[in-house]
């Protein structure tokens, strides 16, 4: 029997998933920073386009509503918020290819992809983890690719910058609130690593971030 990967499920326990989506509405402006990660991508007709770590598929079904003609691809490795997500995407007449599977390992050949999209997962993974999984982002890239991540970041300011602290050791946030993500990302080879939005949250610090492969499209 195949055992199924370690993993941090929604909200660091798997009987708070249910919960995933109203919570998030409530708590943080998930649509407003999700939003501004579709736009800056600006993505085009016929372009594969990968969603990893894509929870209940908000912002997966968000990218394909942005530009039907695209190929949107989520990825996880919690099959039951796969199940949640696949049930969005039924009620809204949305199709998405949506697989298990880890960031770490992504189940996809070489230069496959024109962007992909990282929405609050780096920060439940490792330090080792996270550098291998912008590893392998930027392999399942094509040259002139774009990888859009928006996640716990570096606090501008001294009441974000208090309420990291709190956060800080929760998960795998310590290298978020550090400015090490834009690093990481760097040394995977990753060229034109910019913070390109900042938002304020009751848990601290969130920043968008772009960075592309080199090479043409």
């Amino acid at each position: 029997m195949n055992r199924q990967p370690h993993f941090i499920p929604a909200f660091h326990f798997h009987w708070l998933t249910r919960w995933y989506d109203p919570m998030m509405r409530w708590l943080f402006p998930e649509l407003r920073i999700r939003s501004a990660l579709v736009t800056q991508a600006r993505i085009r007709s016929g372009q594969p386009v990968l969603d990893i770590g894509c929870g209940t598929g908000t912002l997966t079904l968000l990218i394909k509503q942005t530009e039907p003609e695209a190929v949107v691809c989520g990825l996880d490795a919690d099959p039951e918020i796969l199940r949640i997500a696949q049930e969005k995407s039924d009620r809204n007449e949305k199709p998405i290819l949506l697989q298990q599977g880890t960031a770490t390992c992504l189940p996809y050949a070489n230069e496959t992809f024109d962007h992909v999209f990282s929405s609050l997962l780096m920060h439940h993974l490792t330090r080792v983890d996270k550098q291998q999984a912008l590893k392998e982002i930027f392999r399942v890239l094509k040259p002139g690719g774009e990888l859009h991540i928006a996640d716990f970041g570096e606090p501008h300011d001294v009441t974000m910058w208090l309420l990291s602290r709190g956060m800080r050791w929760f998960e795998e946030i310590n290298d978020h609130v550090l400015g090490l993500l834009p690093v990481f990302a760097e040394k995977a080879g990753f060229h034109s690593v910019q913070e390109t939005a900042y938002y304020r949250t009751i848990f601290g610090a969130v920043v968008i971030m772009r960075a592309c492969k080199p090479g043409s499209a």
